[in-house]
């Protein structure tokens, strides 16, 4: 068995020679970084990536990185480009090709193909001096001074610095989009992570007769009937115009009880919450979740707007957990 501590040493040793790998990088970035980050800002058609071997790997999460941050992308491995999948290619694209050698056979044999094309080249390597290099429109360096492997032969570090190059040029491109956590939720719809960006107030709250509301003069018996039927563990309290004037919880049921208030003569007026927090049916669900949080409390009425307190829904934390946003 190895010794444990050799292990970790090992460990820590690779991940040093990683993160020096990453942190070179920032030095390297000026106006040619700016005109990578042009060309694919300009580019009407798709970002179009493609690499052999582990680069390849690289680059098909850098494709999906582009993708899912608002610039439409594709994975093209150059083994099926040299024979027929080229054809995806179109002059309204840019390549962003990688290969830390620059000397990549299937890739070169393809380069003269996007030259003809007039197809936009981005080339990230690690050399350049290389074919790759002297084809490319931009060239953005990712050297390494050292792969993570002690045989300097596996692609470690060098793998690791054109992953984050491609992070860097994915992120610049998204801040300069000016794009938005909604446009964010668009490409990623499914799971907690669409349902938190994508779901609205009006999408889960309760509405018409599931709604519990009495009127201000109203009997604190009989706002404990309604809180009952409706099974929020609340009631509104609104006017004649059915606009929400307090809200009245099992939180405030338990206070009055402590203080020995009579349910049969005291009006909800007396007893509820004024000047409740509210929620709007435009509001992004995670957005009442954390007002929820923040004033620890477990439901919320539902106004047409904050001018327009016009009651038009209601939910509780039941209604959030069973919609997947908390």
């Amino acid at each position: 068995m190895p010794d444990p501590s050799l292990t970790i040493t090992r460990g820590r040793r690779v991940l040093a020679t990683e993160a020096a790998a990453v942190a070179a990088l920032e030095g390297r970035l000026d106006a040619t970084f700016d005109r990578a980050c042009a060309l694919v800002l300009a580019c009407t058609g798709k970002v179009v990536v493609t690499g052999m071997g582990k680069s390849g790997h690289v680059g098909g999460k850098i494709a999906a990185t582009l993708a899912s941050t608002g610039t439409p992308a594709f994975f093209l491995h150059p083994g099926e480009a040299i024979h027929g999948d080229i054809g995806m290619i179109t002059a309204a694209d840019v390549v962003l090709a990688l290969s830390n050698s620059g000397e990549t056979d299937e890739l070169l044999t393809i380069l003269p193909v996007i030259k003809r094309i007039g197809v936009p080249l981005i080339a990230l390597t690690g050399k350049g001096g290389s074919t790759l290099a002297r084809y490319a429109d931009v060239t953005l360096d990712v050297s390494v001074a050292v792969e993570a492997c002690p045989l300097n032969l596996a692609p470690t570090a060098s793998t690791t610095a054109t992953l984050a190059m491609g992070d860097a040029l994915a992120i610049a491109v998204l801040e300069a989009r000016g794009f938005t956590e909604e446009d964010f939720a668009r490409s990623h719809p499914g799971g907690s992570l669409g349902r938190r960006l994508l779901l609205h107030v009006e999408d889960v709250m309760r509405k018409g007769d599931a709604l519990p509301r009495v009127g201000p003069a109203t009997l604190l018996s009989a706002g404990l009937l309604e809180m009952s039927r409706k099974g929020l563990g609340m009631t509104t309290v609104v006017d004649a115009d059915d606009r929400v004037l307090g809200i009245f919880t099992d939180g405030d049921l338990r206070r009055m009880l402590d203080r020995q208030v009579d349910i049969h003569t005291t009006r909800m007026d007396a007893v509820m919450t004024p000047k409740c927090k509210v929620a709007e049916p435009r509001m992004l669900a995670a957005e009442a979740v954390h007002l929820m949080e923040m004033h620890r409390i477990t439901s919320l009425p539902v106004v047409q707007s904050a001018d327009d307190r016009r009651l038009v829904g209601a939910l509780n934390v039941h209604d959030l957990l069973r919609a997947g946003v908390m």
